[in-house]
């Protein structure tokens, strides 16, 4: 018996350096025993070390904690396809920082915020694994549409008021015609001889959600022509958008409430059917919190290096400045939204797929919009919700649109492909409009486009 205990106790400095091949032995009555293919963090420590060996535990916390790094480094930046994109991020901040052309600055910025904004999604759902689904919802409610949401800010900040409306209108026409399409489309290729339906519950909630925010963007538009221009219309314009904006977020925290806690059933139907596939967190909480926190810093930056050099791409490129907010910002910011509702698609989940596409459309309809124009008025700055007749009607034919195709609860390729032409139509119809350098000035508000 002493003389297992005296052999059991010897370690080969090998496997006490690591060495994962390595094969533990030692013997019984001269019978070999051995432990294969084992690393010491995965072998009993009576057997892994002596206690009067001090050197071994730091030896192997400094270990873990490397690979636990590498292993976060793995999923998190190379987790995702669109992890080629990653490196226009510092060619992003080298461009700025040794003053090359600002379009050259804006087409890498606008590069790097797409797998930011998928990753930043991804996080948030590693998230939510570890805070239980109410906060999960909100958390995911909030950084969902994060890129816009700061895009936003920062063009609030530089009184670039007719950047932000647009690339926010962008935002919604995006998840209805180009999002909703394009998984409608795929999704039907993809399902050709099974019949594919949803539930019409979670699409009616969204689609009211959706027309709230199209009369109260309508309301100031219809008064100023009903009115007509001047000082007075702007200034009543504004208190009415005010107004119109307190209850629009009044309206998205109820949808919140309804969504999380009295009618959960009707948006976690398809996933409580999909018990089998069950997934876990990859990363740790405080991991994933980490991350997401370096990366909303990034966003945050490039945003800032969007805003700022958006005019500079519009006139070295010969793009309208609408053309570049309504269509090519929005497709950066719905990166993850729209690989989502497409995978989802295909599968044939299509309430998933409607839950993604409406819920993040009713998000920057119903909350990110009307929270601009309160933090406009506490920094005061005149914006108001008149997005002028070209946009307001694109937005009104859109949610009418997308409401009428899926009013029956069924789908096929047929409606995805109307739904992505309809987006070509809109996008062909910004890419002709121009508006003059003038009219853009910051701080200016637009005569007929944006009156405030």
């Amino acid at each position: 018996m002493d003389q297992y205990y005296s052999q059991a106790d010897r370690v080969s400095p090998d496997l006490e350096n690591g060495d994962a091949n390595y094969k533990v032995g030692f013997s019984i009555n001269n019978k070999e025993v051995c432990v294969n293919g084992k690393t010491p963090q995965n072998i009993s420590s009576s057997i892994l070390r002596n206690k009067s060996d001090p050197m071994l535990v730091p030896s192997s916390a400094r270990f873990q904690m490397l690979w636990d790094f590498l292993t976060n480094l793995q999923e998190v930046i190379l987790g995702t396809k669109l992890a080629v994109l990653f490196p226009a991020i510092p060619l992003a901040i080298a461009a700025d920082y040794y003053k090359f052309g600002r379009p050259w600055i804006f087409a890498l910025s606008l590069l790097g915020l797409t797998p930011l904004a998928e990753r930043v999604s991804f996080l948030t759902e590693q998230i939510a694994y570890f805070t239980g689904p109410t906060v999960g919802g909100l958390l995911n409610a909030t950084c969902g549409n994060a890129t816009e949401l700061i895009i936003a800010l920062f063009a609030l900040y530089q009184n670039k008021i007719h950047v932000l409306k647009y690339s926010l209108l962008g935002s919604i026409l995006s998840n209805l015609l180009l999002v909703l399409g394009t998984s409608l489309l795929c999704g039907g290729l993809a399902n050709l001889k099974r019949e594919q339906r949803y539930d019409r519950k979670q699409a009616d909630v969204n689609s009211l959600l959706l027309l709230l925010g199209l009369l109260c963007h309508m309301l100031p538009l219809m008064f100023r022509y009903a009115i007509g221009e001047g000082t007075a219309t702007a200034c009543s314009t504004l208190q009415l958008s005010r107004v119109s904006s307190i209850v629009m977020l009044i309206a998205y925290v109820a949808y919140i409430f309804f969504q999380l806690k009295t009618h959960r059933q009707l948006f976690d139907a398809q996933e409580e059917e999909d018990d089998d596939e069950e997934e876990k967190a990859v990363i740790g909480f405080w991991s994933a919190f980490t991350w997401l926190v370096g990366m909303t810093i990034i966003i945050a930056l490039l945003s800032e290096y969007v805003v700022g050099t958006i005019e500079a791409a519009s006139d070295s490129w010969g793009i309208s400045v609408s053309f570049i907010s309504i269509i090519l910002l929005p497709i950066v910011g719905n990166a993850a939204e729209h690989a989502g509702s497409i995978i989802f698609a295909f599968k044939n989940k299509l309430d998933i797929s409607l839950g993604v596409a409406l819920g993040s459309a009713s998000q920057i309809s119903m909350f990110v919009v009307p929270l601009c124009v309160v933090v406009a008025w506490t920094m005061h700055i005149r914006m108001d919700l008149d997005f002028s007749l070209l946009e307001t009607g694109s937005l009104a034919f859109t949610i009418i649109i997308t409401a009428f195709t899926l009013q029956d609860g069924t789908s096929h390729y047929m409606k995805g492909m109307l739904l992505f032409l309809c987006y070509i139509v809109i996008a062909a119809c910004f890419f002709v409009h121009k508006i003059p350098q003038n009219q853009i000035s910051e701080g200016k508000p637009f005569t007929g486009l944006f009156s405030a």
